[in-house]
């Protein structure tokens, strides 16, 4: 096999969301590959704070400030990147939200805006590089889902049905353009920690795990929560020429959860 496969030399690459967390992580194993990183971010605050972190990884992004919910913002960007960098090859849906509140007393304000988040703007960011990507005689599109888009739980009810639609949008990506050489493939992370899980990981008074820190320990059979770098390999395979013939399909990293029913008690 050829191992160039996987590189991802002279590709630009633009990570939504990314000053930070599995975005950042993602860019990395990026960067490194040979891909050009572009990211952007809801303010100017977390762009000057990628952009420091990138640089103090020798990396050489290129950082906007872009509302991904806001069609004309993302119409607008893509233009600015296709101008000072060039036409996106591969796109990673990666920014989003999460509100843990329970259904009964969440508004439909407040679900709609994980909804508007999580899935309006993986559409309006990818709706804004296809017609490039089709010129251009291929592309990469990656959203990033979530075991949320399989499972159900409590207090996450916006962010299940945003992941759920993600996963299908990514399907139907895949349905309409895969015939133009491009691939839609999704990552769903398990567990991961990041600073958005870090409350549900924190110890307790007495030393001992949160509660849900315990759960997730003993419903994962690699026993542990997953690591931002558990995320680079597989982003890095569905954005290279190595996953030319996988399309459509949601990779779920997650140490095993969803193949997992449990210990018997």
């Amino acid at each position: 096999m050829d191992m160039n496969a996987f590189s991802l030399k002279g590709k630009i690459a633009w990570i939504t969301g990314a000053s930070y967390g599995i975005g950042f992580a993602i860019a990395q194993a990026y960067a490194a590959a040979g891909a050009t990183i572009v990211f952007n971010d809801i303010n100017q605050e977390l762009v000057d704070r990628g952009l420091k972190s990138y640089a103090d990884c020798g990396i050489d992004a290129k950082g906007y400030v872009c509302d991904v919910t806001s069609e004309e913002a993302v119409g607008a960007l893509v233009k600015q990147i296709e101008a000072e960098v060039g036409v996106i090859d591969i796109l990673v849906n990666n920014a989003g939200i999460i509100r843990r509140i329970p259904m009964i007393e969440m508004s439909a304000a407040e679900f709609r805006k994980v909804i508007d988040v999580d899935l309006n703007a993986p559409f309006i960011c990818a709706k804004a590089v296809i017609p490039s990507m089709i010129q251009k005689g291929h592309g990469k599109i990656i959203n990033i889902c979530s075991m949320m888009s399989e499972l159900g739980r409590e207090t996450v009810s916006a962010y299940a049905a945003a992941k759920g639609g993600l996963k299908m949008l990514t399907r139907n990506i895949c349905s309409e353009y895969g015939g133009y050489n491009i691939q839609c493939n999704g990552i769903g992370p398990g567990y991961i920690a990041t600073p958005q899980t870090a409350p549900l990981r924190e110890r307790q008074a007495d030393g001992s795990r949160h509660p849900f820190d315990q759960f997730i320990i003993a419903k994962t059979p690699a026993a542990r929560w997953g690591e931002a770098e558990d995320l680079q390999g597989p982003a890095v395979f569905l954005a290279s020429d190595a996953s030319n013939f996988v399309n459509g399909h949601i990779l779920y990293v997650d140490g095993g959860i969803l193949a997992y029913i449990g210990k018997q008690p």
